[in-house]
């Protein structure tokens, strides 16, 4: 009775990480999270190993992350991520949809027991890339570029979905008030984009949406919520104007079941 219910002790406190977490005994899994079914579409740790078979099959021989190719002969999976440099335990998986994800891999061994741990970083290694090739930011404003944006976009929502939240943005549209565009003032650009990102926050995003507008992306959990951010607009917008430049704020909010195409798509 007393190991019954340490495990479901474990198991509740393991179902309520939003990383992936499975455990092993002696290299078979005996433990898996609420996230990890979600994942890989199953009910129960035992519908995943009848449909899934050896474990090290689910990560994808690319040649950027681990996978079976790279464990040494005789060797385990674990003890050959954790010979990696921290920066390169990194797999990529696919969901039973075909989207795949990347994750780093972090490994604890208790015993004959291994908790390993998943955590998507697949948004963090698009924006690396972007960054690396330095085509994530808008040269004139200093704020994220609509390409990487649209290169992120289902990360985005997939992140929003995961942490049970909805996609909020705020359209500005920015004009002088002698009625010529901005697109080529760079001074002016710069200093609204600072302005606009003084209010956000780690996961928003400030994007150049195009000549004339940018876009705030950022998750909410209530409509509610969402204006607040509005709000704050309007409010550094009146506090401090810069010179000859007019706002015009619209805000969206993604409707339940709505998919980041036909969000996209309403913003404009």
């Amino acid at each position: 009775m007393k190991k019954d219910v340490s495990l479901a002790i474990i198991q509740s406190v393991v179902d309520s990480q939003k990383d992936l977490i499975i455990i092993f005994y002696n290299d078979e899994p005996i433990l898996a999270n609420r996230t990890f079914k979600e994942f890989f579409s199953v009910s129960s740790l035992e519908q995943y190993k009848s449909e899934f078979g050896s474990f090290v099959s689910n990560f994808v021989p690319h040649p950027s992350y681990f996978h079976a190719d790279k464990i040494g002969e005789n060797g385990s999976w674990f003890d050959a991520v954790l010979e990696l440099p921290e920066i390169e335990r990194v797999v990529s998986m696919m969901t039973p949809n075909y989207e795949p994800h990347a994750f780093s891999v972090g490994i604890n061994k208790v015993e004959d027991y291994i908790i390993v741990v998943f955590t998507d970083i697949t948004q963090t290694l698009i924006k690396r890339i972007m960054i690396e090739n330095r085509a994530n930011i808008d040269a004139k404003s200093g704020a994220y570029a609509r390409n990487y944006f649209l290169q992120i976009a289902q990360s985005y929502q997939d992140a929003a979905v995961f942490n049970e939240k909805i996609m909020s943005a705020v359209l500005i549209q920015v004009s002088k008030k002698d009625g010529s565009s901005i697109r080529d003032d760079e001074s002016a650009l710069k200093a609204l984009a600072t302005r606009f990102k003084n209010i956000t926050r780690q996961d928003d995003m400030l994007i150049r949406w195009s000549d004339d507008a940018f876009l705030l992306i950022y998750l909410v959990d209530t409509v509610k919520n969402a204006q607040i951010m509005l709000k704050k607009l309007d409010t550094i917008s009146k506090g401090a104007e810069i010179k000859g430049i007019e706002y015009d704020f619209t805000l969206i909010v993604q409707n339940d079941g709505e998919s980041i195409k036909a969000f996209i798509k309403r913003v404009g």
